[in-house]
């Protein structure tokens, strides 16, 4: 099982990737001597980089084609995860997080496809995106687990394979994936991606602060506690 991609929008992608950089690979030097905006820290007690966005950025997140609600529409909280399905730290993500909405009935999750860590990267992100045209937001989630559930290198085959495996249609699938409107679609979440400063993978988006790297279940339940207490990521000084 094959998925047929096309070799100029893959190139496409690529150079776009090399203009951002390195992402997963740690934050940029500006940011991290700029500091941390809310005194969030991560399982290992260290602080997790995090810093505003402007409105207008964050406000498009939800504007994008090929992304998904999942939890709660009418929730609460709303956290926005960009992940690359190769990201080791994305496939703890997605657990924690798929953990975190059956806790939480009111949290309100989108999932962003943020695929910049290679050419299988690309490709599986092009079945996800096909995916996420064709099904329900509950098929996308258990697509979203099932894909992470192996362990080695996700790429269109094995995308493919999860979709077959929760019930998707994959000739259906295959050919919304080859559709030029993907590729459009990746570009536009990796250019906001980069607008928005996200440097690691996975970054969340959340009451109008970027939150760069998985700082573990804990420490985002606290940051959505802290949002319903004062309508911030952290009450400290409030």
């Amino acid at each position: 099982m094959t998925i047929p991609y096309r070799p100029a929008a893959v190139a496409g992608l690529l150079a776009l990737v090399l203009m951002i950089g390195a992402v997963a690979a740690g934050v940029s030097p500006t940011r991290a001597q700029e500091g941390a905006l809310h005194p969030i820290k991560g399982e290992d007690g260290k602080p997790v980089l995090n810093y505003k966005v402007p409105v207008e950025l964050e406000s498009r997140i939800e504007e994008l084609a090929g992304v998904v609600v999942v939890g709660n529409p009418k929730g609460d909280v709303t956290i926005a995860e960009f992940y690359d399905l190769n990201c080791p730290f994305c496939r703890r993500a997605s657990a924690d997080i798929a953990a975190m909405i059956e806790a939480d009935r009111e949290l309100r999750v989108v999932l962003v496809p943020f695929p910049v860590l290679g050419v299988a990267s690309i490709q599986a992100a092009r079945v996800e995106l096909a995916v996420i045209k064709l099904a329900t937001p509950a098929q996308v989630m258990a697509f979203h687990r099932k894909v992470y559930a192996g362990r080695g290198t996700i790429d269109g085959k094995r995308a493919l394979a999860a979709a077959k495996d929760v019930g998707l249609p994959i000739a259906k699938v295959t050919a919304a994936a080859d559709e030029d409107s993907i590729t459009d679609t990746m570009l536009s979440h990796v250019r906001l991606g980069d607008a928005l400063g996200l440097q690691a993978t996975p970054s969340y988006i959340v009451k109008g602060v970027a939150v760069l790297g998985h700082p573990g279940r804990k420490a985002l339940e606290g940051i959505v506690a802290a949002i319903r207490r004062c309508d911030a990521p952290s009450c400290d000084g409030k």
